[in-house]
């Protein structure tokens, strides 16, 4: 039934299996019997980024509704099946892919898998869980709507990313998750999850053939091939430019960015170093926390990193200081991004950075949970297990002179898309 395993024994203590089902579903397996828990994840192509033009935050809505009833079991019905067991059960749009997580004890896994079944394939989309979840969604739309932090990095989105899916707000706005009826839930929800493309992980006290059992069940029945739009690469507007929003606020949040590079290019891993040494980490490990906050006391915190999506690939940043000295921040930021571009970084930075980033890494594999989702988002990479170890090793092998070669790309003439949320004086 099983293709041969493929062993790996990385850095993070993972060990992983790969195992293909009797439907010819593959799935990454990590058995684990030290406690009798079993997690599964899964992830298909799709999320946000496939809303219809004005109707964004259609995939997150389908997301919170899937568990709201499913087959002969209403809402009410279905999650006191899942509390009756202790099942935990969920379902996440993101921009790029929907995901659903599972989390049940080893006992009731027989219970577990058929919830999940019913969710996955007769979701019910009841009127009363629609109406609630939709008024769920409009009640954080309506508190985050004079939230500075929310209203900067959507500004700084929707600019950047103009005319392009990435530029809508996967949670939606009010206007659009009006405009949203029943009958679009019904139709788009029967698409977004599909056996194309889709990745698996399972993690716990579990064998293969009883997860391959588990896997088919879930699964097989689903549609082999997904109705999707076809989505070009986002290209990066506004470079250069700033923007502000008038908020009549004490301080002023910062947001900015600039194009990175994608996580297939050859020189990723060394961008994800340089980047941690421009704003990652805790302490004094950062050129950004040392310069903005150490030296010069203008706030409290501040931090930069690369974001990476199917279709785009970017540096992102962001502070919160006083009106007064929202400018200077600015000056002080973009003086250290140029900096690094002339490929000033001194070997104590790139070593710092080289170890918070391996030294780390195993915190993402503490939990069950945490190890399937570890597991699905490098499977939606298009990586395989060997990643597990091949991510360190890149990250231990970037010298000197590759980040001096690759900061000339990641920060280039360091010009930034800026927006800025508040009453920014200038000096």
């Amino acid at each position: 039934m099983n293709k041969p395993f493929t062993h790996l024994k990385a850095e993070t203590t993972v060990n992983v299996r790969e195992i293909v089902t009797p439907a010819g579903l593959r799935a990454w397996l990590v058995e684990d019997y030290a406690v009798p828990i079993v997690a599964l994840e899964f992830a298909t192509r799709g999320g946000g980024a496939q809303d219809p033009a004005g109707k964004a935050g259609l995939a997150t809505m389908i997301a919170g509704l899937i568990d709201e009833g499913a087959g002969d079991l209403d809402d009410q019905a279905f999650q006191t099946a899942l509390d009756e067991k202790a099942i935990e059960l969920s379902f996440h749009a993101e921009r790029d892919h929907l995901s659903g997580r599972m989390r049940t004890l080893s006992r009731n896994l027989d219970r577990a898998g058929e919830l999940m079944q019913l969710a996955i394939n007769a979701p019910r989309f009841d009127e009363g869980p629609f109406l609630r979840v939709r008024e769920q969604m409009n009640a954080r739309l309506r508190h985050e709507a004079h939230e500075p932090a929310h209203m900067a990095g959507a500004a700084w989105r929707a600019g950047v990313f103009a005319g392009h899916p990435y530029s809508q707000a996967t949670e939606g706005e009010l206007d659009t998750l009006a405009a949203i009826e029943l009958a679009d839930v019904r139709s788009h929800g029967r698409e977004l999850i599909t056996r194309a493309k889709i990745v698996i992980a399972v993690v716990g006290a579990i064998g293969p053939d009883r997860a391959a059992t588990l896997i088919d069940q879930l699964f097989a029945g689903l549609p082999d091939k997904a109705n999707h739009i076809d989505i070009e690469p986002a290209p990066f507007h506004g470079l250069g430019k700033r923007e502000i929003i008038d908020l009549d606020v004490p301080q002023s949040t910062i947001r900015f960015g600039r194009p990175a590079l994608s996580r297939k290019d050859p020189e990723y891993m060394a961008s994800v170093v340089l980047a941690h040494v421009l704003g990652g980490g805790t302490g004094l490990s950062s050129r950004l926390f040392r310069e903005v906050r150490e030296k010069r006391g203008l706030a409290y915190s501040v931090s930069a990193s690369v974001a990476t999506f199917e279709h785009a690939a970017y540096l992102y940043g962001g502070t919160t200081t006083k009106n007064e000295r929202a400018y200077e921040s600015l000056e002080v930021i973009q003086g250290e991004i140029l900096d690094l571009a002339h490929g000033n970084v001194t070997e104590a930075e790139l070593d710092k950075g080289r170890k918070y980033l391996i030294g780390s890494y195993p915190l993402r594999f503490d939990t069950s949970t945490k190890i399937a989702s570890q597991l699905v988002h490098i499977q939606l990479d298009g990586f395989g297990v060997e990643w597990l170890s091949e991510r360190n090793r890149l990250i231990a092998a970037v010298s000197m002179a590759d980040a001096k070669r690759v900061a000339e790309r990641l920060f280039g003439d360091g010009a930034l898309s800026v927006t800025m949320v508040g009453r920014p004086v200038a000096g």
